[in-house]
């Protein structure tokens, strides 16, 4: 698979995991548990991106996406953990256009 292709997958997962968490915020349940989000070295584009070689990882291209790739699991595990504690309205709030999630995400894009 060519760097494009992963990264246009990942930019598809990751939107698909908006969608996830938006059903876990109205539902305040999922088949997924926040312990299970937060690694970022699990999904596809973490697997690929922490494949990269030395010469790539000394990069502060690299640098740059792999802790904006962090911070995403780390907020969507976070935004997960409120959904499921039944806590919707700081859910919704953490997962709103201008929140931290919304810029690391569209960062991270």
């Amino acid at each position: 698979m060519h760097d494009t292709e992963h990264i246009n997958n990942a930019i598809a997962a990751h939107g698909r995991w908006k969608a996830r968490l938006r059903q876990a915020i109205e539902a305040g349940k999922s088949e997924w548990k926040a312990d299970s989000v937060r690694p970022d070295n699990l999904c596809e584009f973490g697997k690929w991106l922490n494949c990269c070689s030395p010469a790539e990882k000394a990069t502060e291209r690299w640098s740059k996406i792999r802790a904006l790739h962090a911070e995403f699991h780390q907020e969507a595990a976070r935004i997960l953990a409120l959904a499921l504690a039944g806590r919707k309205s700081e859910a919704e709030a953490a997962i709103a256009l201008g929140s931290h999630f919304s810029k690391t995400s569209a960062d991270l894009t």
